[in-house]
Formats: C-alpha cells, sequence, structure tokens
C-alpha cells in the first residue's frame, strides 16, 4: 500500500531538476568564494551580450508586440481555451482583478518613482529639450518598458500554455507549450532542456526582484531613521523573510499567502489614491491623459530604437534600461505566463490577448503616472529636491526621499516598507511555487521539500547577485539568461501557429462532416461514414457517400451542387464537438510526428485505451497505467488540465 501510494506522488524530474541545480549551486558558489572575480566576469559578459545583442533583443521584444495582435485579431481569435461550450472559470471583474494582481510586484515599487525620474534628469543620449518636454518624454519612456511589450512577451508563454492545458489537457509545464511543434520529442531530452532553461530563467527572475527588494528595503529603512543599509544588513533581510517564506511552506498556511497577496494590492492602491488626493491632483489627471498619448504616438520609434549612432554612451544607457528590461520581462515569462495561463481558463484567444496586455498596461501607466509624475512635478517646482547636482537619481532612495516631501510622509514611509516586504514574501513563495511544477512535471502541488529547496536556492542567489556588484548584477543575471530562453519562445510562437491552424483545420473538417450529416437529415437519407482517412480534405470527398446514396435511389437524384451548397446554408449552423476536433487535431499531430496517416487515425481516437504517460498525460503507445496519478495533488484535487486551482496567487 505504501508502494502504491508513494508512486502516486512522484519526485522531480531528474532530468530537469539536477542540470538545474548544477547550475545554479556553481553560479552561487563562484560568486560567494570569489565575488571580484564574479564581478568582473558578469560586467564582460553583459558588455559583449549588449555590443553582440543589443538589436536582438530590441527586434523579438517588438515581434513578440506584433505576433500577440496578428493572434488576437486573425482568425484564431475565436479559439477558446478550454472546450468550446465552456465558461470562463472566474467572472471577468474576477479576471481583471487577478490580473492585476499579476501586474503588481516588487520591480513596480522600485521603479515607480526612480525610472521616470530618472529618464527626465538624465535623458537617453542624443535626447533634447525643455524640462517640460523632457518630462513628457521620461514618462513615455517609462510605459514603453513597463507596457505592452513587457505582457506581450508574457502573452507568448502564457497563451501557448493555456492553450496545451485547458484545450489539450497538458500539465502545467513549458514543454508543453512546444508539443505542436516537437511532437513527441517533448516527452524526452528536447522537452527536458526547455524546461532547464525555463527554471534557471525563473530562478534568476526571481532573484532580480528578490534583490531589488533588498536594495529598497535598505532604503527605507536609512529614510526612517536606521542608518545606512550594509551588505550584512542586505543578507540579513534576505534571511529573515525567505524564514517567513519557509514558514509558509512548512505550515501549509495557504490562506495566510492569499491575505497577504490581497493586502499588497490594497497597500498599493491606497499609496496611489494618498499620493494622487495629497499632491498636485489636477495636474497628475492631466499628466495622466496626455502621457498617454505620447506613448502612443511615440510607441513604433521607441519600439526599434537601438541607440546605434549615441556610441559608448547610447550602449551604457541601452544596458541599464531596456536591454536589461527586455531580458528581464523574458526570465520572468514562465514565471508570469504559468500564473495567467491558470486563470485564462475558458476564455477565447482574443480575450486572452486584449485583457492580458490591456488592463496590466493600464494599470502600470496610472501607477507610473502619480508616482513618477509627483515626483516630476516637485522636481519641476524646487530643482535639485529629488535630483543631484550632476543629475544623479538614487534608485533605491528615490521614493522615500519624494515621501518625506509630503504630509504625513513618515508614516507612508513605514508603509511602503511593510508593502515591498510583503511582495518580497509572496514573490518568493510563489516563485518556489512555480519552480516546484517546472522540476516536477506539471504538478500543481510539488512536495514540500522541493519548494523549501528553490526557496533555499533563490535566496542564495540574491544574496550572491548582490554581493557581486548590487544592482549592475542584477541587471546583468536577467539580460544574459534571457537569451537562450528568448531562442525558445520564438519557437513557442511557430508552434502556437501550428497549434491553432490545426485547430481551424480540424474544426472546418469537423464541420463539413456534421454539414453532411445535416443534409442527410434534410433530404431522409442516411449518409455512410466518412473513409478511413480523416484528415483528407475537400467537397468531393464529404459529399461522396451522400452523392452515392442518392444517385442509386431512383426517383431521388441528388440536387446539383450548387443547391446542395445553398440547402446546407439554410439549415442551422452546425457546431462539432470539442472532443471531434481534438481529435482531428491528434491526428495531425501524430501524423507530422512520423506516424502514417491510417495508424494516426486509429491512435488518435483509441487514445482513452492507451495508457497515462510518466506525465500523466495520454499516450496511444503506452500500456503501463500505474502511474495514472502522476498529476493527482495529494489532497485529491483537480487534475492540471481540469481547472487547476481556483484561487491562484501570482
Amino acid at each position: 500500500m505504501a508502494t502504491a501510494e508513494k508512486s502516486k506522488q512522484p519526485g522531480v524530474k531528474r532530468w530537469v531538476f539536477w542540470p538545474a541545480a548544477v547550475i545554479v549551486t556553481v553560479f552561487v558558489g563562484f560568486a560567494l568564494l570569489a565575488p571580484n572575480a564574479a564581478e568582473a566576469l558578469f560586467g564582460a559578459i553583459q558588455s559583449n551580450i549588449v555590443n553582440t545583442f543589443n538589436w536582438y533583443y530590441v527586434l523579438i521584444a517588438a515581434f513578440f508586440v506584433a505576433f500577440c495582435l496578428f493572434l488576437g485579431f486573425s482568425r484564431f481569435g475565436d479559439i477558446r481555451l478550454g472546450k468550446d461550450d465552456e465558461e470562463p472559470e472566474f467572472s471577468l471583474m474576477s479576471w481583471f482583478s487577478l490580473l492585476f494582481a499579476a501586474g503588481m510586484g516588487i520591480g513596480l515599487v522600485f521603479y515607480g518613482v526612480s525610472e521616470p525620474l530618472s529618464h527626465f534628469a538624465t535623458p537617453r543620449p542624443g535626447v533634447e529639450g525643455t524640462p517640460p518636454e523632457l518630462a513628457q518624454l521620461a514618462l513615455t519612456q517609462t510605459y514603453l518598458h513597463w507596457g505592452v511589450h513587457a505582457w506581450s512577451i508574457y502573452v507568448v508563454v502564457g497563451l501557448a500554455l493555456a492553450y496545451a492545458i485547458h484545450r489539450r489537457n497538458r500539465p502545467i509545464s513549458i514543454r508543453w507549450a512546444l508539443e505542436p511543434l516537437l511532437g513527441k520529442k517533448v516527452r524526452g531530452a528536447w522537452g527536458n532542456a526547455v524546461d532547464v532553461i525555463a527554471l534557471v530563467g525563473t530562478l534568476f527572475g526571481v532573484a532580480t526582484s528578490l534583490g531589488l527588494g533588498v536594495l529598497q528595503i535598505g532604503a527605507g529603512l536609512d529614510a526612517a531613521g536606521f542608518g545606512k543599509p550594509t551588505e550584512l544588513l542586505q543578507v540579513v533581510i534576505i534571511l529573515v523573510i525567505s524564514c517567513f517564506v519557509l514558514f509558509s511552506v512548512l505550515s501549509g498556511v495557504e490562506k495566510g499567502m492569499k491575505w497577504l497577496s490581497n493586502t499588497n494590492l490594497v497597500l498599493a492602491g491606497l499609496l496611489v489614491i494618498y499620493l494622487l488626493v495629497t499632491g498636485p491632483t489636477t495636474f497628475l489627471l492631466r499628466e495622466f491623459v496626455q502621457s498617454i498619448g505620447g506613448y502612443i504616438q511615440n510607441f513604433v520609434s521607441l519600439s526599434f530604437n537601438v541607440n546605434a549612432f549615441t556610441g559608448d554612451a547610447g550602449e551604457s544607457w541601452q544596458a541599464s534600461w531596456t536591454s536589461f528590461y527586455w531580458g528581464w520581462w523574458i526570465s520572468w515569462a514562465p514565471f508570469v505566463g504559468i500564473f495567467i495561463a491558470r486563470v485564462s481558463r475558458g476564455r477565447t484567444v482574443r480575450q486572452f490577448v486584449t485583457g492580458v496586455i490591456l488592463v496590466p498596461t493600464l494599470i502600470g501607466v496610472l501607477w507610473f503616472s502619480v508616482l513618477g509624475g509627483t515626483a516630476i512635478a516637485m522636481e519641476l517646482a524646487n530643482p535639485g529636491t529629488l535630483v543631484g547636482a550632476n543629475g544623479a537619481v538614487n534608485l533605491e532612495g528615490a521614493l522615500f526621499t519624494m515621501l518625506a516631501q509630503i504630509p504625513g510622509g513618515q508614516v507612508i514611509t513605514y508603509g511602503v516598507i511593510l508593502l515591498i516586504g510583503l511582495f518580497f514574501i509572496t514573490s518568493a513563495d510563489s516563485g518556489a511555487l512555480v519552480m516546484g511544477m517546472l522540476a516536477t512535471g506539471g504538478q500543481i502541488h510539488p512536495a514540500r521539500w522541493i519548494r523549501i529547496f528553490f526557496t533555499a536556492i533563490t535566496a542564495l542567489l540574491a544574496i550572491a547577485l548582490l554581493l557581486t556588484g548590487g544592482l549592475k548584477a542584477l541587471q546583468t543575471a536577467a539580460i544574459i539568461i534571457a537569451l537562450p530562453f528568448s531562442v525558445v519562445m520564438l519557437m513557442i510562437c511557430w508552434s502556437t501557429v501550428l497549434a491553432f491552424s490545426r485547430e481551424r483545420r480540424a474544426y472546418v473538417l469537423a464541420r463539413r462532416a456534421q454539414l453532411v450529416d445535416n443534409i442527410g437529415d434534410f433530404y431522409g437519407l442516411d449518409p455512410e461514414e466518412a473513409a478511413d482517412d480523416v484528415a483528407t480534405s475537400g467537397p468531393t470527398f464529404w459529399t461522396w457517400p451522400l452523392r452515392k446514396r442518392a444517385q442509386g435511389r431512383p426517383g431521388d437524384p441528388l440536387p446539383p451542387e450548387q443547391v446542395l451548397i445553398t440547402t446546407a446554408e439554410s439549415l442551422p449552423d452546425p457546431e462539432p464537438s470539442t472532443a471531434a476536433i481534438d481529435i482531428l487535431v491528434e491526428v495531425e499531430q501524430l501524423a507530422q510526428a512520423g506516424e502514417s496517416l491510417e495508424d494516426a487515425a486509429i491512435d488518435a481516437q483509441d487514445l482513452p485505451v492507451g495508457g497515462i504517460d510518466e506525465f500523466g498525460v495520454h499516450d496511444p503507445k503506452h500500456r503501463d497505467t500505474a502511474q495514472y496519478d502522476t498529476q493527482t495533488p495529494p489532497d485529491g484535487g483537480e487534475q492540471p488540465g481540469e481547472g487547476g486551482p481556483r484561487e491562484p496567487q501570482p
């Protein structure tokens, strides 16, 4: 009995977990044992990547935006991420609130004031203008980094994964986003490699965010009068907050984590409202509207700007801002993609694309227009209040310097420190959960020891990055890790188009078969089943059995094809079942993997009598059903392909 129970809760996928663990452990060990050498090496790598691939990061980010718009407004937009007759799992307002939660994080707090202020004080090389003009351009540049591009990157991964999870009933693992392209190879070395890259990228992405949080908590403590933060204090902050995360993992206080996550959103909302009410309200509202127009007006030119004509200064600026952001978003794509995929069951592709891009983007624009706008208004009114004599901006402490200038600033400072700490805890906890899913092949409730391991290794990675260069090391890590995963994302784009194309073809074929049945009922005929070659298309193939029967009955000739089509159009619109479409998609996918069309057709329709492979996925060639429950959570919850958790957290 114990053996059977153990088989239902498998551990990690060893060819995913151990390679990722070794890579990160070696990195952490090198950084901690030789911090100076590590700092020099990371700086050289960053310089080479930015100099060589700067154009590539900018180009693929723009491509992802165009790709998402194409999917959302093409014929694929009506494909539902679930069964065709399935209602969305969450109401529209609940779904928007979940996307709002996904759009909030440590980064928005860290850069809410410092980025617009930095672009205002030290504009991008080659940009000149009066202070009001520079203020407008500063906000526009900030929106570029946090708006449509960031969320388009997340959509690429999230949409492909949502289709795999909810439409194809696959586990929650990045490899399945590539199944339409790689076929059965996703079950082997190719799939393992993809999950390793995604897992390492998520580790570095989460560690980067935690590092930013620690830097800002230290600046907040300094503003509150506790003295300048030291490296030792930063390490202590990471360890203390990690202990809170470990406590939640060990005690299973999931409701407590949900409460903390909701508290984050409430505190962030209160901060925006307070600044809007106590600050220059009219200016902020006018600036909000005008800056949106500036963002739209300059969207295309900024999307392709690589500072090609501004020399070393342009390269340095690009590495610190745009290239860093595109790398950071790409490294975060598996984490955020999994979250938005899980909460989007029942949505159409068009709803997914528009909702995921627009809602968080508008939240980000509002956030920066209030926090950044307040800071810029202060600097315009009293130059030197927030910016140093040489145009320098303290990225970690700019928010607290601004808060000191408003009524009740000391109290708000403590509230913001609490806000950052809560974001740290929830981000680390959610990150450990997602990394556990990736390491186990998609288990929605990975074992506690796995989550404990990833909590600890993420904390060590954040410490290592801070000790080997602080903010610059965090930026370097994001840029480096994004390079390999960007290739995976390009493959995901190709795979998604293949999947949706097969889906549309399967829909047409299934609809045509349903149409023949309707015509047969209309004429009182009994059409024969279609030929064995279920993937054959064309009107002649589908109407041939009906034509044969009709011509063999005296006095009941088959009407001309045009009459047949006209008659069919007057019948109720046939809607094929999702199951019929799934079989046809499976046929094409199996045939693409190398099976004969006849075997593929048999296998696709024979899936229920096949077996469940080690991923919990139907495999017609797999006859060992001992591992059927590999995706069943220990509490008897739902399969990942059947809705997943009802109250996911970012």
